[in-house]
């Protein structure tokens, strides 16, 4: 299989270190690089060497994208900035590529559907790439909660920050595509796979209200901080969900809070735990996934992905759940600009 990776940033490294411990020498591995930067990074995001990437991994490297579709890659990923990921998954679906998405799927709303239409009409698996949907935190409680185990959910609290500069050491952050506008920036898209999560939960929310702004020192032009409501609609019932985003804290955070009329489910994703409580209060299922370890859940998306490519089956996170976590995020950043209260609604698919 020739795999093609868009991008050889922090991710784009992740998934190449990957690919090579799955896999070996079985698949060849392609890469078309904007900036051609060479250095070695390792999993604990440090520079291992200041060149020989290609060498350490065995890629061929192309400058251009037409220039890596030439030879015919079965599969990309797409690893580039956020505001580039449309147009290039456009080029490689059009090539025939199963595409493989890093998140969110793009900065705005234009030509996602055209996307939509080119990965269904040439039959393609298509992915995109929210690793938390593979965590046991999560897992455990998507299956709680389809079993009703809190009862009917009345409000939901989730939480997700963590100090910018921190993320990647190696570089300024000042020029990372989460710190940039013009990248397709900010902590509402950057960090959406909270967006993510609550939709698989619990769908498309009909209206969102999104307070916040760029409040830090940090020297960056997007919104660092963004407090989220959102309501939810299940059994003809409606629910208030709100998201705290941030770029902010130290130590991070990441956590969700579930409240239904019959119990209560709390879950740390950093701590990786889940606790249930029952009506009365009482615990009900405590779990820590003590043998977890963050890295695994990029293993096993790409796992994932690559077996669904094989099977022609469908991801766990298709192109068009993709669009509805983006939706979300988009509405929150429109809501966030004009102090609107905006709904989630099919208009949004026009933009």
């Amino acid at each position: 299989m020739k795999i093609l990776i868009v991008g050889l940033g922090a991710i784009g490294q992740r998934h190449v270190r990957n690919l090579r411990r799955m896999f070996g020498d079985h698949v060849e591995l392609l890469a078309a690089r904007l900036r051609g930067l060479t250095h070695v990074l390792s999993d604990a995001m440090t520079v291992e060497a200041n060149d020989g990437l290609c060498e350490k991994y065995g890629i061929r490297s192309f400058a251009t994208l037409d220039e890596a579709l030439s030879h015919t890659p079965d599969v990309a990923f797409v690893c580039n900035p956020t505001s580039l990921h449309i147009e290039t998954s456009l080029t490689l679906a059009r090539a025939g590529c199963h595409l493989f998405i890093e998140k969110p799927l793009a900065h705005e709303y234009s030509r996602v559907e055209e996307l939509l239409d080119v990965v269904e009409r040439r039959r393609l698996v298509a992915m995109v790439g929210y690793q938390f949907r593979f965590h046991p935190c999560l897992t455990t409680a998507y299956a709680l909660l389809q079993s009703g185990a809190v009862g009917r959910v009345v409000a939901v609290r989730a939480e997700a920050g963590e100090y910018l500069p921190g993320w990647h050491p190696y570089e300024d952050y000042r020029g990372t595509y989460a710190g940039r506008r013009d990248l397709g920036g900010g902590v509402l898209l950057t960090q959406s796979h909270e967006m993510d999560y609550l939709y698989w939960f619990f769908g498309v929310p009909q209206t969102v209200f999104t307070v916040g702004g760029h409040l830090s020192s940090l020297d960056i032009d997007v919104e660092d901080v963004a407090s989220t409501l959102m309501q939810f609609e299940r059994d003809g019932r409606h629910f208030p969900v709100h998201l705290h985003q941030d770029y902010i804290q130290q130590p991070p955070s990441r956590r969700c809070e579930i409240v239904g009329d019959a119990g209560k489910l709390e879950i740390d994703l950093l701590r990786r735990t889940i606790t249930l409580h029952g009506a009365s209060g009482q615990l009900v299922q405590s779990q820590e996934f003590t043998d977890f370890h963050r890295p695994q859940m990029f293993v096993d998306e790409t796992r994932h992905f690559l077996t669904c490519v094989e099977r022609h089956d469908t991801p766990a996170v298709t192109l068009r759940d993709g669009a509805h976590s983006l939706r979300m995020a988009l509405a929150a950043k429109e809501s966030l600009e004009t102090g609107a209260v905006v709904g989630v609604t099919g208009a949004m698919l026009a933009r």
